[in-house]
């Protein structure tokens, strides 16, 4: 009787996994097609990979939301759309039908072929197997100089694809990110909230930020326990700073944020970077630094202006 109740149970179990593979595919199937009346998906589309947890997939199938996201974007005939992580295409649809020429990267090597089956025959498609905390974006849109990003980005991942994509800000305008709302509240956190660290700043002085809206965890599938936000980043053509050195800004920056609790004074003595500690002695120390830049020693890192961190860098550089 128990070894009944057991191969009971785990039928039952498979039966349920089955159902939500069918019903994955079929919201997908209703997304797609209703964001792109003209693009042609399989009646009975084949049952999609099962979302992977290791690399943080929560596949968007709220169609609403595909077309807000492609509304705020407006993709334009003329221009390069580089989309990090299409998963399973629902964006990916919707920027072919409206034109332009589209650079999808995409990691899981599972969902390759259901993309390239999809999507092959649309002369303006390019797929990439890659890792887009590796990828050369401005190699990859080699035909164009300049491209705008669109990327429902991973929650484990998704700061340091964000950094990436600062890195490579000259061949970027813009970017419209789907990202945890967390870190839209961390993007957007004024001098003075506890919300604002390293990211903020680095966006900020490099982008004009702009909230967009909020989205629900049941546009997603699986549900993620988390809500999310898309926001918009415009490329400043001259950072918001004058920085000559932007790798010592990034050091300076991520070492005052190094130990929240602690002063702006403490974390630059005890910087992590040796080099850093090296060049701040050179200069006279941490607190005649800070004294030269008017930002008083007991301050923590979360009150700083941008003006203040560029003042600081300068003195440095």
């Amino acid at each position: 009787m128990k070894k009944g109740r057991h191969w009971n149970a785990e039928i039952r179990g498979r039966e349920a996994r089955a159902e939500s593979a069918t019903e994955n595919t079929r919201l997908l199937t209703d997304a797609l097609s209703r964001t792109s009346p003209r693009l042609r998906v399989p009646a009975s589309p084949r049952p999609l990979p099962r979302p992977s947890k290791r690399l943080g997939q929560n596949f968007l199938v709220n169609r609403g939301v595909v077309e807000r996201i492609l509304n705020a974007l407006a993709p334009r005939e003329d221009e390069t759309i580089i989309e990090i992580g299409p998963g399973q295409g629902a964006l990916t649809a919707g920027l072919l039908e409206r034109g332009g020429r589209v650079v999808a990267i995409e990691f899981d090597r599972q969902l390759i072929p259901i993309l390239e089956r999809q999507f092959a025959s649309f002369p303006n498609f390019k797929l990439i197997e890659a890792d887009a905390l590796d990828t050369d974006f401005c190699a990859e849109i080699h035909t164009a100089s300049k491209a705008r990003v669109v990327a429902n980005l991973p929650y484990n991942i998704s700061t340091a694809i964000l950094q990436r994509l600062i890195e490579q800000r000259t061949c970027i305008d813009e970017m419209v990110l789907m990202l945890q709302r967390e870190v839209v509240d961390r993007i957007t956190a004024e001098p003075g909230s506890t919300d604002r660290g390293f990211l903020t700043v680095l966006v900020e002085a490099y982008c004009k930020v702009e909230k967009l809206f909020d989205v629900a965890p049941g546009s997603f599938r699986p549900v993620p326990k988390v809500w999310s936000s898309v926001i918009r980043l415009q490329v400043r053509e001259k950072g918001e700073i004058e920085v000559r050195d932007g790798s010592l800004f990034r050091v300076i920056v991520s070492a005052g944020f190094a130990q929240r609790r602690k002063t702006i004074l403490n974390n630059l003595r005890n910087a992590p970077d040796q080099a850093l500690q090296e060049l701040i002695k050179r200069h006279g120390g941490a607190s005649i630094i800070l004294c030269r830049a008017e930002v008083a020693l007991q301050r923590r890192a979360e009150t700083l202006t941008l003006s203040e961190w560029s003042r600081l860098t300068g003195l440095l550089e």
